[in-house]
């Protein structure tokens, strides 16, 4: 996928993960990990269930994740997001491109976020 693809792609939020809005206005994400199979074929057998195995993950964002987070919404796309940052925040608009890009990649690594 080259630059103009992936800025014309539109961020979704997993059905996974749990938000909630703190009092200062920033948001706290929990979000299911992942335990890896051969934990889990070792643990089965020590008599762990399924809900066991389960750990929540928390992140709490800062006001400019927050900011992005909020604007996530399946509809609008990358770049749409990425104006409406820089305009919000008085940056640079390639300033704004590299924060928002990398927030979104780091968000999506972790499985919060996809592409379509």
């Amino acid at each position: 996928m080259n630059r103009s693809e992936a800025l014309a792609r539109k961020p979704v939020k997993s059905r996974h993960v749990t938000e909630t809005r703190l009092e200062t206005g920033e948001v706290l994400l929990e979000y299911p990990l992942a335990v890896r199979p051969l934990v889990a074929a070792v643990a089965r057998r020590l008599g762990k269930s399924r809900e066991d195995l389960v750990q929540i993950k928390k992140l709490q964002l800062d006001t400019l994740g927050t900011s992005v987070w909020d604007l996530v919404d399946g509809k609008c796309s990358v770049r749409r997001i990425i104006q409406i940052f820089a305009e919000t925040h008085r940056l640079d608009k390639k300033e704004a491109e590299v924060s928002v890009t990398q927030f979104i990649r780091e968000l999506g690594r972790r499985g919060l976020l996809g592409l379509r």
